[in-house]
């Protein structure tokens, strides 16, 4: 596969007959598969060329190249003065890890084994288990959840026996004193999920749920942030039409700013969720529960421009992909936040709040709002399980509070 690079019969021959051949041509073979552009693999392959001459300078069997392997050559590269390849580029220890891992999973050497530094304690990993087999919570949560469970378990010695009402009440109020309100609501959720899993696990009592104080908080006392709806068009017309990550941008922020979707909705959306014939999506979201949303003829037109003329050919069922080699789904929800941030600084709009994806979300809701649309609508929009939590964008919507507002009463003067 080395030809589909290397244009000179005479280079190529030589690569072919080199110590690695093989593995460079499996390498090269590799590089095409995920799409990268020929200056780029010629950079990866040159790398690699290297690499295997340094193992021979050195006496290292590739067979026994593992992650200290690409330390090594690091330093080596400081220094080097290896014929042909002089002072190398200083990208080439990512191509050599790029490499390394090839050789890895073409089974040449064993591929190396993520351990954690810190042992996860038994029951932290039990809870995480079932959390996600019963309630259908995604990695990212139980993580948050992770830090607050972990951190009462150090508190008893990993003994559940030790978790009674005085020792929960106290890490709650330990923790409040040094975190904001957010914060310490999160430790209270982790607190009461990790509880209930405790009395299922037959470890403590139903009544040590209720001991979990409720922190001091007024519902419905924030106002949502939102963009106005000229500045949610500004936004969406940042995107250049004429270029790929233009038209992929341009579909992402009318998926979140017309159908009120979340960034994790946007990377877990697969092709066969979008119903052509019925113009209609299928979502995802939170605890696995699936919801509908009607496909729009704006929202349509913008994933067809992109399926058809800007998404990169790759084996991948996720609609939405990097649009730089490798050509791979997005792997977290931040990956769109940078995405939507980036169109806000190009639209010139000053945010209201931090975040990113989510002040379009809160934006469909408002505007919603503002065109005569009920509370349950927008909770069906949003995928609310209840309406409750869709009341805070009454509060924004004032054409409706003028209507009740009453008038001030006048006091006489004194």
């Amino acid at each position: 596969m080395l030809s589909a690079f290397i244009d000179s019969p005479a280079r190529l021959r030589a690569l072919q007959r080199a110590p690695g051949g093989a593995w460079l041509d499996g390498f090269a073979r590799q590089l095409a598969h995920d799409g990268y552009a020929t200056i780029t693999a010629r950079r990866h392959l040159r790398a690699a060329e290297h690499f295997i001459a340094w193992t021979q300078r050195t006496h290292l069997a590739i067979e026994m190249v593992g992650p200290a392997s690409l330390d090594h050559f690091r330093r080596h590269l400081s220094q080097c003065r290896c014929r042909p390849f002089g002072c190398s580029d200083r990208t080439s220890p990512y191509s050599v890890r790029l490499f390394i891992g090839y050789l890895g999973r073409a089974g040449t050497i064993p591929e190396p084994r993520v351990t954690p530094t810190v042992p996860v304690p038994p029951l932290l990993g039990a809870f995480r288990q079932w959390m996600h087999a019963q309630r259908g919570t995604q990695a990212s949560t139980l993580d948050n959840y992770a830090v607050h469970v972990d951190a009462l378990l150090r508190r008893v010695e990993g003994d559940p026996a030790a978790i009674d009402a005085g020792t929960l009440r106290q890490f709650v109020l330990d923790g409040h004193t040094t975190q904001g309100w957010a914060a310490a609501k999160k430790r209270t959720t982790a607190l009461r999920m990790f509880v209930r899993f405790l009395v299922i696990a037959g470890h403590s009592h139903e009544a040590l749920i209720g001991a979990i104080p409720v922190l001091a908080h007024w519902r419905l006392a924030g106002l949502p942030r939102y963009f106005s709806t000229e500045e949610v068009g500004r936004i969406i017309a940042s995107c250049d039409p004429r270029t790929p990550i233009g038209i992929r941008d341009r579909a992402i922020l009318l998926l979140l700013a017309r159908l009120g979707l979340r960034a994790g909705d946007i990377v877990g959306l697969q092709r066969p969720d979008i119903d052509w014939t019925g113009a209609s999506l299928r979502v995802c979201g939170k605890g696995r529960r699936e919801a509908r949303l009607p496909l729009t003829e704006e929202v349509g037109h913008a994933l067809v421009a992109y399926l058809t003329h800007a998404r990169p050919a790759t084996s991948t069922a996720a609609v939405f992909v990097r649009q730089r080699a490798p050509f791979r789904a997005f792997r977290s929800h931040s990956a769109v936040s940078v995405i939507v941030a980036e169109a806000i600084r190009r639209a010139g709009v000053r945010r209201p709040s931090r975040g990113a994806a989510h002040l379009l979300r809160h934006s469909v809701a408002s505007a919603m709002l503002r065109h005569g649309a009920s509370l349950r609508e927008v909770a069906a929009v949003l995928r609310h399980q209840s309406t409750t939590t869709t009341e805070i964008y009454a509060k924004v919507d004032v054409t409706a509070l003028r209507q009740i507002a009453q008038p001030w009463p006048e006091v006489a003067p004194c």
